[in-house]
């Protein structure tokens, strides 16, 4: 597996993270340790996980095994912002909760520093200044090497690095948003923000969910019980099968399943090679609920698809956009830069 430096930063992480959100939860510990192992032996080195995941249990269990290897080797990478108390400071990006934070998550990870450390959403309720020295105060301890968000607009984006930069405060390093071929609005303003500012893109849902692992085809009336969508549509999940059983969906599966046939790849090692040439991507982060999901992603790895395959694909995921999204000067621009 290749490294990439994380935005402009002097950070290097292998091109694939892998997702710590099924450990405690699908996954049990045992096969937790298992899977990082393996991740670890393919060159991996970069682990993503949050506070909130399986209640904390994953941190815990990433903490555990972590003790077992060198800690310096590895990028450990978690998340503040949802909380899991009933208390009114149990929420949110306020300097009482981001302290809270980030002290139980260091007992739970068992470590003494954080490489990065996210905000896991916006906080409309939080003045973005309190967030933001906090988090810089966090790094001023020695507490966490890195910051970054997740699941911002792209004006909030801006806003932070602009706040970041007049009052000489650590700057984002990343950006972790919902990223693949069958979500490309992250294009928008994300990506711009991102590349101009120099902050790492680390796309989470590279498969969407399970739609693009290659087990929905044209034709097909309701998803696999065990699937992932039929749960989603049980719990209310944004990739339930009503969201996305349209043409548009089809469309893209379609030329997915092409493509991949073409490079004897399997669609989800495809659709993730084509997020890994997109602009401004550092990592995909891949999740696994076991070994045999992990080694067929990380199959993803290694290889590129033609300029043509990625026009191809480019072609049948493109949304229909409205102004002021559809300036053709930009969109032409734009595209003389990929």
């Amino acid at each position: 597996m290749e490294y990439r430096f994380m935005g402009k930063t002097g950070l290097q992480v292998s091109e694939l993270c892998l997702g710590a959100m099924t450990f405690g939860r699908e996954t049990s510990e045992q096969d937790s340790f298992r899977i990082m192992d393996y991740f670890v032996n393919a060159g991996g080195n970069f682990i993503d996980t949050a506070d909130v995941y399986s209640s904390g249990l994953s941190e815990e269990i990433v903490g555990r095994w972590l003790k077992q290897k060198q800690r310096d080797d590895l990028v450990i990478a978690t998340k503040v912002r949802f909380g899991m108390g009933s208390g009114p400071n149990d929420v949110g990006l306020s300097r009482k909760h981001i302290m809270a934070g980030v002290e139980a998550s260091l007992r739970r990870l068992g470590t003494d520093y954080i490489d990065l450390y996210q905000v896991h959403a916006w906080d409309p309720r939080t003045p973005l200044e309190e967030t933001l020295s906090t988090l810089n105060e966090l790094v001023k301890r020695g507490w966490v090497r890195y910051i970054g968000a997740s699941n911002f607009r792209g004006w909030q984006l801006q806003k932070a690095v602009d706040l970041s930069r007049q009052n000489g405060w650590e700057p984002f390093a990343c950006l972790q948003p919902q990223y693949n071929l069958l979500s490309r609005a992250t294009e928008y303003e994300l990506i711009p923000v991102c590349v101009n500012e120099g902050i790492g893109v680390i796309p989470w849902s590279p498969l969407r969910g399970g739609w693009l692992s290659g087990k929905y085809r044209r034709g097909m009336e309701l998803p696999p019980e065990d699937s992932r969508v039929a749960q989603a549509e049980a719990n209310g999940w944004s990739e339930s099968w009503n969201n996305y059983n349209n043409e548009y969906t089809w469309k893209v599966l379609d030329a997915l399943h092409t493509v991949a046939e073409e490079t004897g790849k399997t669609p989800a090692q495809t659709a993730i090679n084509w997020l890994l040439q997109r602009e401004g991507v550092t990592a995909p982060i891949v999740g696994a609920r076991t070994i045999e999901q992990l080694a067929s992603n990380l199959g993803a790895s290694g290889w590129s698809l033609t300029a043509e395959q990625m026009n191809r694909l480019d072609e049948a995921s493109l949304l229909q956009v409205t102004y002021p999204y559809d300036l053709r000067a930009e969109q032409q621009q734009r595209k003389g830069r990929e």
